[in-house]
């Protein structure tokens, strides 16, 4: 059986192209014998799965257009025969496809499959926590505040429930510069595992998989606090950890689609796609390219534009007091720093919060006047 991604453009390749479609894909799929061009496009700005022909037309085109609109490019390769299909594979590199099948029979089944990020299915209800950075005494705070049961091994936390069954969104940034990094990552992996929470990538989960990868990285911005604090834990765990890092998707959307949670907010033209454009946007945000009198990046206030459906819960920027911009809403409310550590109810839109312990990492940024 043949997956293919949800969202994706599926250009057929061989004397068996037409045949294949209409066996296997819907007919409201498939626009084999029309010219690619503002018909393709149309449909992947709408979201649609599309399948064309292009045995015989141009593909870097298709690529290209497929980029453009940030969805994946699969070719399937369907009944050529060496030395035919050797040529074909070359030329479909330097096309730009990255997915390529090779399939020798009609008999291959297909399965569309949604994207990691598509949890529409998940309806909730959940809690939508801030950055957390490494400030285990405030999660386990703020997760009884809102009702979860720690859960426990020899005293350690290594997960927690809602009585009622609701879920708990971290939005990225579980590490650096807090005292704890392990212990968040220990209790938070335990939820996910056990489906109790989900979470998404952070721009600090991304920089720790490369410096435990041995890649060359500063080990600033707390990087170095979490290393050092890894160290004292086993290789498994370590090992644990990097797998859960390394797997955490840039955002999900929810609720039928009527929420989304990424680490540094997401445009509505990005929701439940999947490229390195919008990769990129929901770990980082969107800069000027300058820096300001503290020497950090000039953000853009995409929240500011936003018109979309869906409500959009983020952090990445400490702000002092979450408010709501255009239906959405950064929860980064700066614990490490000393402010608090925040949480949106989803769907009651009620937020919760608790104080700092303490200054955990003085702000290169003051968090307010």
């Amino acid at each position: 059986m043949l997956s293919v991604p949800d969202l994706s453009l599926v250009v057929l390749i061989g004397p068996d192209a037409a045949a294949f479609a209409r066996r296997r894909f819907a007919p409201t799929q498939v626009l084999l014998g029309a010219a690619p061009g503002d018909v393709v496009e149309r449909r992947l700005a709408a979201g649609r799965v599309t399948v064309v022909d292009g045995t015989d037309a141009p593909r870097a085109p298709l690529v290209a257009l497929a980029k453009a609109h940030d969805v994946h490019a699969v070719a399937i390769v369907v009944g050529l025969a060496e030395p035919e299909l050797g040529r074909t594979l070359k030329s479909l590199a330097r096309d730009g496809f990255r997915r390529v099948h090779v399939l020798g029979t009609l008999a291959e089944e297909i399965v569309v499959e949604p994207l990691p990020c598509d949890r529409r299915a998940d309806t909730g209800p959940f809690d939508v926590l801030g950055d957390v950075h490494g400030c285990r005494a405030e999660l386990e705070e703020l997760l009884r505040l809102l009702g979860y049961a720690i859960e426990r091994d020899a005293g350690v936390p290594v997960g927690a429930r809602h009585p009622m069954g609701r879920r708990a969104v971290f939005v990225g940034d579980l590490v650096d510069r807090g005292p704890d990094t392990p212990g968040v990552l220990r209790l938070v992996m335990g939820m996910v595992a056990a489906g109790a929470g989900l979470a998404v990538c952070g721009n600090h989960e991304r920089k720790l998989v490369r410096a435990l990868r041995g890649r060359n990285v500063r080990t600033s911005f707390g990087l170095a606090e979490s290393l050092l604090q890894l160290d004292r834990q086993t290789q498994d765990f370590r090992t644990r950890v990097e797998e859960f890092c390394a797997g955490l998707v840039a955002h999900y959307v929810l609720d039928g689609g009527n929420l989304v949670v990424a680490h540094a907010g997401l445009p509505e033209r990005y929701h439940g796609r999947e490229s390195a454009r919008v990769r990129g946007f929901a770990l980082y945000g969107d800069t000027t390219g300058e820096t300001d009198e503290y020497g950090l990046p000039i953000r853009l206030p995409w929240a500011n534009d936003y018109r979309g459906h869906a409500m959009v819960l983020y952090g990445h920027t400490p702000i002092l007091d979450p408010v709501w911009v255009n239906n959405t809403m950064c929860l980064d409310t700066g614990c490490v720093f000393g402010g608090r550590l925040t949480a949106l109810r989803y769907p009651e839109r009620e937020v919760v919060s608790v104080a700092a312990h303490r200054v955990w990492y003085e702000p290169v940024k003051p968090l307010g006047p």
